[in-house]
């Protein structure tokens, strides 16, 4: 349970930041303000080695065949993505980060200690809270970059990434609902 607990935590986290920014850039201008393209590419740049990562994990360790098939499409996605994203910056000259933030890398090692249908949970959980994240990040670049090339490239992989979204929202509100109607769910709920 604590496990659990500790990735819906780190998955919140995950999403927290952009929302926060986002919301504070057009509190303070009261409109709708550019957003920075240098920092939509790190932050894409993250997010799309962070999928990779752990759509491998869950190609590994997934046992429902949804979410095998997901992860699959998940990698092929986000490496095509990835590398699209990779040569624009290259002829943007902005450099990218080449390792994995501290809350990918947490997220993907409090999964690798997990199996079975604990780790189909918790991973489609973690999925579900990166494409809500990469959809707000992506529809922020899209409407308010600056660079009309970097701006297209978020246009182009945002219907994308709000699939990836639209699939795996179903599967993770089932392993959501299957939690709390199971017995011990009832039971650890009247303990606290």
């Amino acid at each position: 349970m604590i496990r659990i607990l500790t990735l819906a935590a780190v998955a919140a986290a995950l999403a927290a930041p952009a929302a926060h920014a986002q919301a504070t850039a057009s509190q303070a201008t009261g409109a709708k303000a550019a957003v920075n393209d240098s920092l939509f590419a790190a932050a894409a740049a993250l997010g799309g080695m962070s999928e990779v990562q752990i759509s491998e994990l869950g190609a590994q360790r997934a046992t429902d065949p949804e979410l095998k098939k997901f992860s699959q499409q998940m990698i092929a996605d986000h490496t095509r993505m990835n590398g699209e994203l990779t040569n624009l910056a290259a002829q943007k000259r902005i450099a990218l980060p080449r390792t994995l933030d501290p809350r990918a890398q947490f997220c993907w090692q409090g999964l690798a200690g997990l199996s079975g249908e604990e780790f189909d949970r918790c991973y489609a959980k973690a999925q579900l809270v990166a494409h809500m994240d990469a959809v707000g990040t992506f529809e922020a670049e899209s409407e308010r970059g600056m660079d009309p090339e970097m701006k297209a490239l978020a246009a182009k992989a945002l219907p994308h990434i709000k699939e990836h979204l639209k699939m795996i929202k179903p599967i993770a509100q089932r392993y959501e609902g299957e939690q709390s109607r199971s017995p011990g769910a009832a039971s650890e709920t009247r303990g606290k």
